[in-house]
Formats: structure tokens, sequence, C-alpha cells
């Protein structure tokens, strides 16, 4: 069979060539027909504007699914993923075009690595090229890669829950910042869940943010019998996590606009908050879908109008610490950190096995 010839996708001022255009990414299903890889540059190009104002001199990482979405394919998370079909990649892949720029990020283990800083619209789309479908940006800019100027709130249906659950939470979620001086801006997170984001001054630490992050979560639980800010699995129930480790350095939501790895080719979606009070199922935002949407305004137009401070939210968190409740769990990736409680399954843990700071007791 003769090889299908190189395509090229117009992207701002430059033409990006796609090799094997006609691979097929995504399988037909009942609602969307099949989606080649040259469909999914072509994507990137049509919603640059709102994409764009994603990742525009943010560090980003790529989730990269080279030979597409198939029933039973993997993402690999770690060494023990080696044979996995798609992965992560946090450095400049070789070969990049001369006009993408990098910056330097640091990760919690204190490596460093240049991260692609997209710069203009050409840079997602080689990145489609290279078979990317979920850009992963960190919240913060180029010019400040160690203060965020972005939190994000992760409203994470557990299992018994639903979509419908995580924007009902949503409703309440504005309605707290709100009555704090906040202004959030919501998106489908293109699966099960909603994200919202609120611009910060970039002048506090990512170990500042995440505590804006638990302190948020904890008084959304306290109003809310629905939201839970448990590390555990086994704690959870059948709620909404407020995933607050999302605020970490190196943890990163898929941007607005990104697609995502589930049959049919979904994005996740900004919206406005009326829009997402009446959303019932996500899927219908999607790759087919959401350009046209997208042509017609972006509901996250304004959202670098104004940038917020965290005080009203480091002061949740400095109440509650003041009540006892200290510190939580951080991702099993991170060194241990001061304060946090013991890194075992509550269901597992013997008290005497730790002492009052989570350490564990030698000998034991």
């Amino acid at each position: 069979m003769a090889k299908t010839a190189a395509a090229e996708v117009q992207a701002g001022d430059r033409a990006v060539r796609v090799s094997s255009p006609d691979r097929v990414i995504y399988e037909a299903t009942e609602r969307t027909p099949e989606v080649t890889k040259l469909m999914v540059a072509e994507y990137v190009a049509s919603v640059a504007d709102g994409l764009m104002r994603a990742l525009w001199h943010r560090p980003t990482a790529l989730e990269r699914w080279p030979s597409g979405v198939r029933e039973g394919f993997k993402l690999a998370t770690g060494p023990q993923d080696k044979d996995a079909e798609a992965f992560y990649q946090k450095r400049v892949p070789k070969g990049a075009p001369d006009y993408l720029e990098s910056v330097q990020v640091t990760f919690p283990s204190g490596r460093t690595a240049d991260e692609i800083c997209p710069t203009e619209i050409a840079v997602p789309v080689w990145c489609a090229q290279m078979g990317t479908i979920v850009f992963h940006p960190w919240p913060v800019r180029r010019d400040d890669v160690d203060h965020p100027d972005e939190l994000r709130i992760d409203l994470d249906p557990q299992p018994g829950t639903a979509f419908g659950d995580a924007v009902r939470v949503a409703g309440v979620a504005k309605e707290l910042l709100e009555e704090l001086g906040l202004r959030g801006y919501p998106k489908t997170s293109g699966n099960r869940g909603v994200h919202i984001y609120v611009r910060i001054e970039p002048r506090w630490t990512f170990e500042d943010l995440r505590h804006a992050a638990i302190g948020f979560g904890r008084e959304l639980a306290r109003r809310d019998e629905q939201v839970t800010t448990a590390w555990w699995k086994e704690e959870r129930g059948e709620r909404i996590f407020v995933d607050f480790n999302q605020n970490n350095r190196d943890r990163t939501i898929a941007s607005a606009y990104s697609l995502r790895p589930i049959p049919g080719a979904p994005a996740s979606t900004p919206m406005t908050w009326a829009e997402l009070a009446d959303v019932t199922d996500p899927r219908e935002f999607n790759l087919f879908t959401v350009p046209d949407r997208l042509a017609d305004g972006d509901p996250w137009a304004s959202i670098d109008d104004e940038a917020f401070t965290l005080d009203p939210l480091l002061a949740l968190w400095e109440a509650q610490v003041d009540r006892g409740e200290g510190e939580l769990n951080f991702p099993p990736d991170y060194p241990k950190m001061p304060g946090e409680p013991p890194r075992v399954q509550p269901s597992k843990k013997v008290a005497e096995h730790w002492d009052e700071h989570g350490n564990r007791v030698e000998g034991t």
C-alpha cells in the first residue's frame, strides 16, 4: 500500500507539516465519525484563540498518544509502564522546530528540565503532529516559574456520583468564591468532572497555593455534605473530591480546549456558569462541535482581565489549622513534607507505629 503523503495545516503565519495524516487517532462511535491525525492538528489550529489563552508562555507537558486511542491502551505514569502506548513528555522532544521556545522548570525532586513554552499556535499544532492529544500547562508563566498565577479547583466525581453531581457542587463553589471576592471560570474536564480556575497575583508559592486549595475545599465540604477533601479513596465515599494536590508543583490539569483520550474525542470546554448548569452530557462538546462554539466567542475571554488575592483562602486555611485541621497528604512521588500525615491507608495504619509528626517509629 502506498504511503499517504504528508499534509499541511495552517497555524497562524506558519504551515505545519503533518505526517501520516490519515492515521486514525479516535475510532468512530455511535455519535461521532473516526478522527484522523490531520483532523486533530486541524482542530488544534481551529481553537487557537482559546487554546493559546490557556497555554501562552506556560511550561507545558504533553500527553502523547502516537498510536491513537484504543480500548485497552494505557498511559504510562511511571517506569513500571514501559510498554504503555501513551506517555507524558515533560522535556522538549527531539526534532523540535526552531520556532519552538522552552523554559526551565524544577521538579519536586530538585531535578530540572526544559519544557515546551507555547508562544504561538504553530507550537501546539506541531505537538499534535507528534501525537499530542492533551496539553498540561503549569499554573505559572515563563517569567516567574516559582509563583503561580492560577488557582485550579478540580471537582472529581467518585464512584457512585456523576457529572451532574459535580455540576451541582460547582454551583456551590461559585457562591463561596463570590463571598470571598473571587471570580471563578468553569470548564468541563472532558470526562466526568468540572474544573474551576481563578487568576491570582503571582506572589505566592506553590505551598501557599496548595494550602489555599485545601482551605477552600474544606470550607466547601463544611457547606455541602457531598464534598470531601479526603486523600485516601477508602474515606471519600460517594462524594465529589476536591483534588487539592492538583495545585502542587509539577501537577497539572488538561488545559481548556484540550482533547481527552476518550472515545468520541471530547474536549475540556470552557463554559459560562449559566451554560454549565444546563449541561447534562459533556460528550456533546468534542472535536466536531467545539470549534463552531468558539467561533461565537470564548466564555473565558475575560479571564486575564483581573488577578485576585489568595488572602481570603489562606485565611480559611489558617483558621482551620487553628482548629486542629492541619496538613494533608502529598502525592506519593513527593518527598516527605513537614507536618504531613502518615503515608499509609487509614485501614492499614497502626497508631503506635507513627509519631505525632507523621514519621514511622523505628523498629515498628
